[in-house]
């Protein structure tokens, strides 16, 4: 017997990651993940805004090393997360969780696997600012397509 099952397609490995650009997305889940060389935190995003990627997921890590965590102390930052956690240095992961804020993300392909990098953070009131701004300089470029 055959079943329909909407958006099955979408769910193959790498498929639904596949998204570049400025976002407003909200923490969905987060986890502390310990590797020996490189810990992380890996933080699962909902997309809010623009409307055509709006529900998507996608994954990201942060990495707990040294020469890293100023990354994460911006994305921190920006997200809202609570201020005395933060000086506490304690990354609590239910306190991450519906944290919203502005995300620009990339793809970068590493021996054959695709790879989601988190290039900056904003915070959720700039959002319309940046996303106008992105809109503006598309169109300074030629991108405009009467959309």
């Amino acid at each position: 017997m055959k079943r329909q099952i909407p958006g099955l397609h979408l769910n193959q490995r790498g498929v639904e990651n596949k998204i570049e650009g400025l976002f407003l997305v909200r923490v969905d889940q987060a986890r502390y993940r310990w590797h020996p060389q490189k810990p992380f935190v890996e933080i699962r995003f909902q997309i809010l805004e623009p409307k055509p990627f709006e529900n998507r997921l996608f994954n990201g890590r942060l990495y707990c090393i040294e020469k890293a965590l100023w990354k994460l102390n911006g994305f921190l930052r920006d997200f809202g997360y609570d201020a005395q956690l933060l000086k506490d240095d304690q990354v609590d992961e239910k306190a991450l969780r519906n944290l919203r804020g502005v995300i620009r993300t990339s793809l970068t392909t590493l021996n054959g696997r695709s790879y989601q990098n988190l290039d900056a953070f904003a915070p959720e009131a700039d959002w319309e600012l940046l996303d106008c701004t992105s809109l503006t300089q598309s169109d300074l470029q030629g991108g405009s397509d009467g959309l």
